[in-house]
Parts: C-alpha cells; sequence; structure tokens
C-alpha cells in the first residue's frame, strides 16, 4: 500500500516522540527507505469475524480489574519511552544501573535500531487501522488519551501493531546481543513491558502481540548489517567495563519487579 505524503509525515514524527520522549532527532537508522515492509509479514489484524477480536475485548473487560494494583502501576511506569526511562527498566534485568551517561553508545545503538523497528510498526498501523481497545469497549486506561491522538488527523491513533511493545522488545533484544548472559531476565522484562500494554488498556492483546513480531522480525534484517554489528561491539565493550565499576541496582525493588512481570494476569 503506497502512503500519503501527509500520513507518512504525521508517522515519522510520531516515531521521533516516541523514541525520544519528544526530542526530534533526524539521524538515520541501521534500513535503507523501502528495504523492508513488515506489514507484508504480520497477519492481519482481527476484524469481527476473526475469534481474536472477541478474545481482545474478552481479555480488555477482564484486565480493567486490575486498576490500582502494583502491575497498574508498573503498566503507568513503562508508559514512558525516553532512553533513561527505558534504561531504568532495564537495569534489575541487565544486574547493574544503565543510564544514557554511564552508556551512550548502548543509547545510541538502540536509538537507531527502533528508528527502524518501530518505524515500520507505525507504518503498519496505517496499513491495518485498528481502533484501540477503549474506543470499543468502555474501560479506564493508565495514561492520559490525550497521549494516545493523531494530532495530524484530529483522530485517535491506531491499535495494531502496539509501538511501545516493539520499542520494548527492540531494546530487549538488543540488550540480549550485548549481554547473553543476562538474556533471560532481560527478555522476561521486555515481554512485561509489552504485556504492560494490554494492562493499561491501551493496545489489545493481539496489538501487543504484532508488536513483538514486528521487532523480532525487522531486528532480523537489522542484525545482518555491519553497521549495526560494529556499533553492536562497541556497546558490549562499554557496558562490559560498566559491569566492573558500575552499581547494582536496589536489591528491594528488583525483587518486587521480578513479582510483578511473572503475576499471572489472568488469573
Amino acid at each position: 500500500m503506497v502512503k500519503s505524503r501527509p500520513l507518512l509525515s504525521c508517522m515519522v514524527l510520531s516515531l521521533a516522540w516516541l523514541i525520544t520522549g519528544g526530542a526530534s532527532d533526524d539521524r538515520d537508522g541501521f534500513l535503507s527507505p523501502g528495504e523492508f515492509d513488515v506489514a507484508t509479514v504480520l497477519e492481519p489484524a482481527p476484524r469481527r469475524a476473526d475469534p481474536r477480536y472477541g478474545a481482545d475485548r474478552k481479555i480488555f473487560r477482564a484486565t480493567r480489574a486490575l486498576q490500582g494494583t502494583p502491575r497498574w502501576q508498573l503498566a503507568t511506569n513503562d508508559t514512558k519511552t525516553s532512553a533513561a526511562a527505558m534504561m531504568q527498566n532495564f537495569s534489575c534485568a541487565a544486574g547493574i544501573e544503565l543510564t544514557p551517561q554511564a552508556a551512550p553508545k548502548l543509547a545510541e545503538l538502540v536509538r537507531r535500531a527502533s528508528l527502524d523497528t518501530v518505524g515500520q510498526t507505525s507504518l503498519a498501523k496505517g496499513v491495518f487501522a485498528r481502533a484501540r481497545p477503549f474506543l470499543i469497549d468502555r474501560g479506564p486506561v493508565c495514561q492520559p488519551v490525550q497521549e494516545l491522538l493523531d494530532r495530524k488527523h484530529n483522530r485517535m491513533s491506531y491499535d495494531y501493531p502496539s509501538g511501545h511493545t516493539t520499542l520494548g522488545w527492540t531494546w530487549a533484544l538488543v540488550l540480549t546481543a550485548v549481554m547473553p548472559e543476562r538474556g533471560q531476565q532481560i527478555l522476561a522484562r521486555g515481554r512485561a513491558y509489552g504485556e504492560s500494554r494490554f494492562v493499561c488498556g491501551a493496545h489489545n492483546k493481539s496489538a501487543v502481540e504484532a508488536g513483538f513480531q514486528s521487532a523480532s522480525a525487522t531486528m532480523a534484517i537489522i542484525s545482518s548489517k555491519s553497521t549495526y554489528q560494529s556499533a553492536l561491539a562497541g556497546a558490549r565493550e562499554e557496558v562490559a567495563a560498566l559491569k566492573i565499576k558500575g552499581a547494582a541496582p536496589t536489591r528491594a525493588e528488583c525483587d518486587e519487579e521480578k513479582k510483578l512481570i511473572t503475576l499471572n494476569l489472568f488469573h
């Protein structure tokens, strides 16, 4: 599907906001324009005749009961997308305190990869044009819905795939490549970060699943690039040095986080 220039421009602006937390940056990712189209890889978004459509509605209604719980608070925390916030989110899983100041090469590596992964998800949203769950069923959302508006077109932004999930899974995949010895913990936190989107009520569960798929598919192409591999090697050296001299995250906070990310959301 060919995108109009206004729609594409709006998606690029939304992408920059999601990755940088409001600050725009015009530097490139790792993929060339038109090199990959994740919308051709993803399963189409659920429609009314699809069993996934009914399952999404059931899950949205059931998870509204989580409002006010510690898991809801984690989902609210997970709405933040700046590099500093994402590094804090993954510090317990990494076993070291991560900050953009302490690990600038890592931050830059994920920023560039995310321009590609979240960019692909943004384009796929326009292809599938699925409404968010709170526009179908009533229920609380853990973040102001104004943050989810597509102001360019004066409407709510689309649901499928989830951009936050794509961003979180990009962080998880890159961090696992940097610190494979912590991969199990990192990937578990990345999965929980994505699940926070349907806990929040901002996305359907199917959109979260598609966000994981979109990030994984795009990262498979990115990982083949020599420029990515070179930047990855630099991030590994940086984090290896940080593991020697860096501080460990607070154990009590990490224990609490572990309880939340292993929580069975449907019992």
